[in-house]
């Protein structure tokens, strides 16, 4: 039975990501801030909080030693108050560039021993196509940023987790139904982690630190 770890498990996207993975009969590791007030509370389920660096080296401590086959770095904000020019608020950008890049790269690197054991030694960061810098259309500097950054960083840091035969992702979910998509979005959660998944599946050791759509396009830097 693979497993797969996820950030961000409460709501939207991870929620998903883990009604989905448990029906394919993963063993699936939630982790949030709140697992029971998410509903999540079970053996599997663990308090994270990926702003805060001792409470990520806590549960990768507690899971030594056990392989994890996929990582989902899903955990994100976006703050919209106050996030265009004229009106920027810069105490806010700093709490999403901590939680969108910061945190996923300490996730990563806590957990990378335990995905250097597993059998599919897979790492997906959940990025944006708003990262991209060939398809800005202007407006969100903060998110837009954030999400550049990571997509830097991960690409980066690719070829160090190749030699270990972890392969990493950058994946864009799709503008999704959630709390951050909005009402409006395009696509629902259903069917953003379908495509996900699916991606996910055909990963592989070529594809390190590669930036794609949900359904696996590709998307320009």
């Amino acid at each position: 039975m693979p497993t797969v770890l996820v950030t961000g498990a409460s709501r939207g996207i991870g929620r998903e990501f883990v009604l989905q993975y448990r029906k394919a009969g993963w063993r699936v590791i939630a982790t949030c801030r709140d697992p029971g007030g998410a509903g999540l509370k079970n053996s599997d389920a663990f308090e994270l909080d990926v702003s805060d660096p001792v409470s990520i080296k806590n549960v990768a401590n507690i899971l030594a030693g056990d392989p994890i086959d996929l990582l989902i770095n899903n955990a994100g904000i976006h703050l919209a108050k106050h996030a265009n020019f004229g009106n920027l608020d810069y105490d806010a950008w700093d709490e999403v560039m901590w939680i969108n890049v910061l945190a996923p790269l300490r996730v990563a690197e806590c957990f990378a021993p335990h995905v250097a054991l597993s059998d599919r030694k897979q790492m997906v960061f959940v990025s944006s196509i708003m990262g991209s810098i060939e398809n800005n259309s202007g407006g969100m500097p903060i998110y837009r940023s954030s999400k550049a950054a990571l997509n830097q960083a991960v690409r980066s840091v690719a070829p160090e987790l190749r030699s270990k035969g972890i392969t990493s992702l950058l994946i864009h979910p799709g503008w999704v139904r959630t709390d951050m998509g909005g009402p409006n979005a395009a696509i629902d959660a259903q069917t953003s982690v379908r495509g996900m998944r699916e991606t996910i599946e055909g990963l592989t050791l070529a594809m390190a630190g590669t930036y794609v759509n949900y359904d696996g396009n590709p998307i320009p830097w």
